[in-house]
C-alpha cells in the first residue's frame, strides 16, 4: 500500500498528464485515478484510526497524570504529617537516636514582611516585581531597628542526620 505522500505524488502526476492532454481523460488515466482515489480513502481511514487511537491514549495519559499528581499530593501531605509528629516527639522528649539516625531540631529564622510597599527603599531589591530584602531587614532588626510591618519569626524544623 502506498503512503499518503506517494498517493499525493501520483495524484499530481496524473493531474499533470491530464493537463498535457488538454483535459482529455484516457481510459488508462481514468483507471489510475480510481485506484488512486481508493488508495487515498483506505490510507486516510488508516490514518484516522491511528489519530483516534493516539488521541484516546493521550486522554488515558492525562487521566494517569492526574491520578499520579493526586497520589503525589497525598504523599506530600503524609510526609508533612509524619515530620510534624517527629518534631513534636523531639520537642517533648528531646534529641534521640535510633540506630544510625539521630532526630533533633534546628532553629532557623525567617523574615516576615507584611507589606513590601511600606518598606524603606534600602530594604527592597528591585526586580520585575518588588520583593523585600529579607537579609537586610533581618540584619536591621537584629541591630535593634524597628521597621513597621516586619518581624522575625523563629521556626522549628525537624533535622534528621
Amino acid at each position: 500500500m502506498k503512503t499518503l505522500y506517494e498517493i499525493n505524488s501520483t495524484q499530481l502526476a496524473l493531474i499533470n498528464q491530464i493537463e498535457e492532454l488538454e483535459g482529455e481523460i484516457t481510459s488508462d488515466v481514468s483507471e489510475l485515478l480510481t485506484i488512486n482515489e481508493k488508495d487515498l480513502k483506505v490510507k486516510s481511514i488508516a490514518y484516522l484510526e491511528v489519530i483516534k487511537t493516539r488521541e484516546s491514549m493521550n486522554m488515558m495519559i492525562d487521566a494517569e497524570i492526574k491520578r499520579l499528581m493526586s497520589a503525589k499530593k497525598a504523599n506530600d501531605n503524609l510526609i508533612e504529617r509524619l515530620k510534624s509528629n517527629l518534631l513534636n516527639a523531639v520537642n517533648i522528649f528531646g534529641e534521640f537516636q535510633v540506630g544510625f539516625q539521630k532526630f533533633s531540631k534546628r532553629i532557623s529564622e525567617r523574615v516576615n514582611v507584611e507589606d513590601v510597599n511600606l518598606l524603606p527603599k534600602e530594604f527592597k531589591t528591585v526586580k520585575i516585581t518588588e520583593t523585600p530584602d529579607k537579609i537586610a531587614l533581618k540584619a536591621a532588626i537584629k541591630r535593634g531597628e524597628k521597621i513597621e510591618g516586619v518581624s522575625i519569626v523563629e521556626m522549628s524544623n525537624l533535622k534528621i542526620n
